[in-house]
């Protein structure tokens, strides 16, 4: 074989292989692309869907407000609220907490008004959210002529329900 012919061969395979290595990095940056579309962060909807997080705080301070407060001459206003926004772990953790409230309640005509002061949503996806809670619970009972404010931080957890959001887990922290 001559070097003319080896020269020409080599001419001939230099755009096979030009493409080949072409392909083979097109492969390689669909993958790794691929790879970073899947990390935790990339599926957080909280980091770039403004709506749907404006729509997951809102759901979060309607449930908290109306779940969190009290009135000793209308209890079932709370417990109404409960039955229809509160599923699972929170539930049971509202029961609880409601037991020794409803339980002190009546003798001391006491109103509890929740206030929600800011919600930060922490993760969201298209059917659960988790979000830091911070709020402020001012309680008056009778013959108490102040009324006592005390500050609360809670980790909720939010479900998809049809339309809506149920919180599902309420943690004190």
């Amino acid at each position: 074989m001559s070097a003319a012919t080896i020269g020409k061969r080599l001419a001939l395979l230099g755009p096979w292989v030009a493409a080949a290595l072409l392909v083979a990095f097109g492969v390689h940056a669909f993958t790794q692309a691929d790879g970073l579309r899947s990390t935790p962060a990339a599926e957080n909807h909280a980091l770039v869907d403004a709506t749907g997080t404006a729509e997951v705080q809102a759901a979060a301070t309607q449930t908290l407000t109306r779940v969190l407060s009290y009135d000793h001459a209308a209890p079932e206003a709370t417990t109404a609220a409960a039955d229809e926004l509160l599923r699972g772990a929170a539930r049971e953790e509202f029961d609880v907490l409601y037991a020794g409230l409803a339980e002190r309640a009546g003798e001391q005509e006491l109103v509890l008004t929740a206030r929600v002061s800011s919600v930060a949503v922490q993760e969201l996806t298209d059917d659960s959210a988790q979000v830091l809670v911070f709020l402020d619970q001012t309680s008056q009972r009778a013959g108490d002529a102040e009324t006592s404010v005390s500050a609360a931080q809670l980790s909720v957890g939010l479900e998809r329900d049809g339309s809506g959001w149920t919180v599902t887990d309420l943690t004190p922290l």
